[in-house]
């Protein structure tokens, strides 16, 4: 696994489709690269169609378990099995869409900043005026819009305290007439199935780009050091859920998925096999980082959290696996997921990551 491998020397000039020339003469290559870049196109559009019709049928779910009653907004007790039902289509909503967002993000970022986007994303971007009407479909939208009022009769203090100073912030609430009850299901809710149809019609005609659906899945691993650092700060992504433990491990999930098309071709490259070793190797790390967490929550960050935790707050749940995925993929380390992935890119002439 040393970063001097030969064989980059060889191909990182080298276009995609006559990458195959530096190890081997098309006469000596059984399967030719177009005939992998195919086989990985064709299994990524099956594959990634799935879970958008997962994403999708879940996300209706949610919508129809919306309820509108008559004369009134949600009340906690009066409608909490309707609640509970939106929650629970929700966590599977937005397992589907972590298992794809390495490879469908980078191909379709308006999308995915629309469905995906964080509360104080769309705030950067609306500026001053914020979003006055948190059930409509304009301003702040997508699965975490609809989870910031899911999820307002327990949104953690540390997420309320890094919000209420953003410019434009407004408490979230369940609905609490009969109009905003209705437009949370038919505006705010619906534009997330509107967005997510468009989605899987674009997704059945798309010419995919698998140089740019391979850097978008080294892109994600190198983030979930990001998503764990953001949980000491109440910045983390699925923070009103507490959900995001559950993003990174079906973050993981998926990567190990669709990186696995990509294997066979890989592994036919003179470095590949070191290459997909130190990946599988990093991929297991990380679900052993994951796996000592139960549950979809990221461990509470102690209280004396810092820039520079001290041996004592590395030594709590937090601090081991804040520890355990920086190291995991750290771009610099040679042997961690990220480093190998962006190895195995250079193996097979494809774009590396770079922050």
């Amino acid at each position: 696994m040393n970063s001097s491998r030969s064989i980059l020397n060889c191909l990182a000039a080298l276009p995609l489709f006559v990458a195959a020339g530096c190890s081997s003469s098309p006469a000596d290559t059984e399967k030719k690269d177009a005939d992998y870049q195919k086989e990985i196109a064709t299994g990524m559009q099956s594959a990634i169609a799935v879970e958008i019709d997962a994403w999708l049928a879940s996300s209706k779910s949610l919508c129809e378990a919306a309820p509108t009653p008559q004369g009134r907004g949600w009340d906690a007790k009066l409608d909490a099995d309707a609640i509970a039902a939106m929650k629970a289509a929700w966590g599977k909503a937005r397992t589907s869409y972590e298992h794809i967002e390495g490879a469908v993000a980078p191909l379709f970022p308006e999308l995915d900043a629309a469905t995906d986007a964080r509360y104080d994303d769309f705030l950067s971007e609306l500026g001053d005026k914020g979003d006055a009407n948190l059930f409509d479909d304009q301003g702040v939208t997508g699965m975490h819009g609809i989870e910031r009022i899911l999820f307002s009769d327990s949104t953690p203090t540390e997420v309320t305290d890094f919000e209420k100073p953003l410019l434009g912030y407004v408490a979230a609430a369940y609905p609490a007439t009969e109009a905003e009850a209705a437009s949370f299901k038919g505006k705010l809710c619906g534009q997330l199935v509107v967005d997510i149809t468009s989605l899987r019609d674009q997704w059945k005609t798309a010419k995919l780009d698998i140089g740019a659906a391979f850097q978008g899945l080294i892109s994600l691993m190198n983030e979930q050091h990001e998503k764990v650092n953001k949980a000491s700060t109440g910045q983390e992504e699925s923070r009103y859920s507490r959900h995001t433990l559950g993003d990174l491990h079906a973050n993981l999930q998926g990567t190990e998925t669709i990186y696995a098309l990509f294997q066979p071709w890989i592994q036919s490259k003179d470095g590949g096999a070191a290459s997909d070793k130190g990946i599988t190797a990093g991929f297991k790390e990380l679900h052993v980082a994951y796996d000592a967490n139960p549950g979809d929550t990221i461990p509470s960050p102690p209280a004396t959290w810092s820039a520079t935790p001290s041996e004592a707050d590395l030594a709590t749940p937090f601090g081991k696996l804040f520890q355990a995925v920086t190291v995991a993929v750290d771009p610099m380390r040679d042997g961690s997921v990220v480093f190998e992935m962006n190895e195995a890119a250079g193996v097979v002439g494809l774009p590396g990551f770079t922050e």
